[in-house]
């Protein structure tokens, strides 16, 4: 979507929520709106096409467009909170008329497989496109080494529960870390042993030592746009954990979700620094293609083919054919590559939004990190700040963020972070979310420690 198209949907959109067109209205015709706004017909066609489709509005054939009943309006009138919490796309930024057209097709396309039960490791047509788009991101494989899940979080969950080549049995995790791979591991009862992270990276010394002495079977890792802290490891640091590795025996997941966010074209992942052996490369389609389709594909060295196409079989025979003939569609059409740039764009220009604003407004020793350019999260730090008040009193104004506890192990020493996210929050409501945050903080309690003065880490 262009700027031009977001923007003045985004003013109809508004002028609809806060009544300035009223229920049952007639919206203004098409052409007085191309007028209006300075642009092509069938930029105003796409725009109410969108919003019908959001349920703002629908059409007449012969009238016009018109304003959607008030009681189907009111729970959209009621949602105008700005939320810093969610990590799933904002349904705006999607064309679900592309998915649709997408879906239809694959029933066409893949009417006999839907009977049957296919291969567990996926369709070999899907995995041959997934070749060829890892390829873009220096991922270089055949489709023998492709497996497709149904979401990345049955990946971890298995990967958590098998045994490994190398023999080992622990499992090392930055600290913090994405949720639901802590969730997978306690659920198995897997013996989990963290690492601290900040947006400086890790310590060298300590990766070493647990590699070396701790019988590690393989170490998550998520170098890219890390959730929550939204920072990345540079190329140096991804070849040194490629090199510990293989000379520790120790296999990495390296989770790449936001991949396709990636604004440094020489930003390559851990699998590109010659250690095709021992590294598990992750994608989830999530953050681009709808998280309901429930899909992620993984690269795996060959050592773990066998007994992962096992363990894969025994989870659910096969990932859901539609599903995957859904995404195969959307990549060979052309569809994916285009959404991506748009996804890219649009995330990269809120992540600069918020890194502006927040270094503006907000006190600098709050800031724990905030990424250069592309991804979703940063996070601030609150060691001397009553959190849980300070977001009750966000939530009371309409801000919603999320403290990151669940994101450390019970074991590991929590810090008081909140991560904030902007997968569903656009550049305005990031100013105003926090400028309120701003005005929040001044009226929390902050009690300083002369022996441990804040710092900008």
């Amino acid at each position: 979507m262009t700027n031009k198209k977001q923007f003045i949907m985004n003013s109809i959109r508004s002028d609809i929520i806060n009544g300035l067109y009223k229920p049952g209205q007639k919206l203004p015709s098409i052409r007085k709106q191309s007028q209006e706004f300075d642009c092509s017909l069938n930029t105003i066609i796409r725009v109410y096409q969108e919003l019908e489709q959001e349920y703002l509005i629908y059409s007449r054939p012969k009238s016009g467009y018109f304003v959607v009943a008030q009681e189907v309006l009111s729970p959209l009138i009621q949602k105008k909170r700005i939320d810093f919490t969610s990590a799933a796309p904002d349904p705006s930024s999607i064309s679900q008329m592309d998915f649709r057209q997408c879906l239809n097709k694959a029933m066409e396309l893949f009417e006999d497989s839907i009977f049957t039960y296919p291969d567990p490791q996926g369709l070999l047509s899907l995995r041959q496109e997934i070749v060829k788009l890892f390829h873009k991101q220096q991922v270089f494989s055949s489709e023998q080494k492709v497996f497709i899940f149904s979401g990345a979080q049955q990946m971890l969950h298995l990967l958590a529960g098998m045994p490994f080549p190398n023999g080992k049995t622990n499992i090392l995790v930055e600290q913090p870390t994405y949720w639901g791979m802590l969730s997978a591991l306690k659920a198995q009862n897997q013996t989990v042993i963290g690492i601290e992270r900040t947006p400086n990276g890790i310590d060298w010394a300590t990766l070493e030592r647990h590699f070396q002495s701790n019988m590690i079977k393989f170490f998550y890792t998520i170098p890219r746009f890390h959730n929550p802290i939204g920072t990345s490891y540079t190329p140096e640091e991804k070849q040194r954990i490629a090199e510990l590795a293989q000379a520790y025996d120790v296999y990495i997941v390296e989770d790449d979700y936001l991949a396709d966010l990636e604004t440094d074209t020489k930003a390559d992942p851990i699998w590109a620094y010659h250690c095709s052996s021992h590294v598990i490369y992750l994608r989830s389609f999530s953050k681009v293609m709808l998280p309901g389709l429930r899909l992620a594909a993984a690269v795996v060295p060959n050592s773990l083919i066998p007994l992962l196409h096992l363990y894969k079989h025994t989870a659910d025979l096969s990932t859901s054919v539609l599903s995957q003939g859904v995404l195969e569609i959307f990549i060979k059409s052309g569809m994916y590559d285009h959404h991506a740039k748009h996804m890219k764009s649009l995330y990269n220009h809120r992540i600069s939004k918020l890194k502006e604003i927040s270094s503006k407004i907000l006190p600098k020793e709050l800031l724990y990190s905030i990424p250069f350019s592309g991804g979703l999260f940063s996070a601030m730090n609150l060691p001397n700040i009553n959190r849980e008040e300070l977001v009750k009193k966000l939530n009371n104004r309409g801000i919603d963020v999320l403290p990151t506890d669940q994101q450390f192990l019970s074991s590991f020493p929590k810090m008081d972070l909140l991560r904030l996210s902007i997968i569903r929050t656009d550049e305005t409501a990031i100013e105003e979310g926090i400028r309120i945050i701003a005005e929040e903080l001044e009226h929390c309690k902050i009690t300083r420690s002369p022996q441990k003065p804040f710092s900008w880490i």
